[in-house]
């Protein structure tokens, strides 16, 4: 009986330790594979998405949401009007982020230096804009665009000096790297879009004209230059570009990024 009882112990302790043993395995393993990921030599067709690059310093961007009398200008094509009617011009637009049913943003949203919704600091939830790290695309009042991860963005000291800003996630790029998650040949595709910052300081504007997975996406702006890059949305998203015979002026949206004239 002893012998038994013995035996039981020592095949329970085999199990535990091929079990710790395969876990320790498992876990290197999905780390190397995150690092083999990022392929230096991968590029992607450019042609795939539309892409609009923008002066900051020189072009007037603007973050649209909802007009004087409190009603969400919802799509491009409300907002175009009612920019004629002050006699000004649309010249590119596109969705700034993601929204809940209401239309209101999700996230933080500071609009023309006012805090509307703050910081979503919460890092298990449900869908993309949790898909960690999540970021913030904002601008200055100086016109210094910035892509930060939400966890760069509590350090920042400056933010009274801050016009407008959108959150969303995930991050596309951080610090030269793509997202780890994001997986090179993934059939999760979608239309998508999303926005980086050029060595230069210009901002870099991409929607896919076709459906693309996260990676490609990524690559895109890593091979632009980008050293930070934020994912805006998905199958929702649209671009009004005139001068790239590029009008989509229906859709509904919570933030609108434009650039006027």
């Amino acid at each position: 009986m002893k012998k038994r009882i013995l035996l039981s112990t020592i095949l329970a302790l085999l199990l535990l330790t091929s079990f710790i043993i395969y876990q320790k395995v498992k876990i290197d393993t999905v780390s190397t594979y995150e690092v083999i990921q990022d392929d230096e030599n991968y590029k992607i067709d450019e042609t795939r998405l539309l892409i609009y690059e923008l002066n900051p310093k020189e072009q007037q961007l603007d973050f649209y949401w909802k007009d004087k009398t409190g009603k969400n200008y919802k799509n491009f094509g409300v907002l175009k009007k009612s920019l004629q009617r002050q006699s000004k011009e649309l010249v590119f637009a596109t969705n700034g982020g993601m929204f809940k049913r209401d239309l209101s943003p999700q996230g933080l949203f500071i609009d023309n230096g006012i805090t509307r919704f703050e910081l979503d600091t919460v890092q298990k939830g449900y869908g993309n804009f949790y898909m960690q790290p999540n970021g913030i695309f904002y601008l200055t009042k100086d016109n210094k665009a910035i892509v930060s991860t939400t966890h760069e963005f509590l350090k920042t000291n400056d933010k009274q000096n801050i016009k407008y800003a959108t959150q969303s996630g995930p991050m596309l790029l951080i610090d030269g790297n793509i997202h780890s998650k994001f997986r090179k040949g993934s059939s999760n595709l979608n239309i998508r879009n999303g926005v980086g910052i050029l060595p230069n300081g210009n901002i870099l504007f991409a929607m896919s004209k076709e459906e693309i997975n996260f990676y490609d996406l990524a690559t895109f702006f890593k091979q632009k230059g980008c050293k930070n890059a934020l994912y805006l949305d998905g199958f929702v998203s649209k671009v009004y570009l005139p001068s790239q015979n590029w009008q989509q002026t229906d859709g509904v949206f919570g933030v609108i990024i434009a650039e006027i004239k």
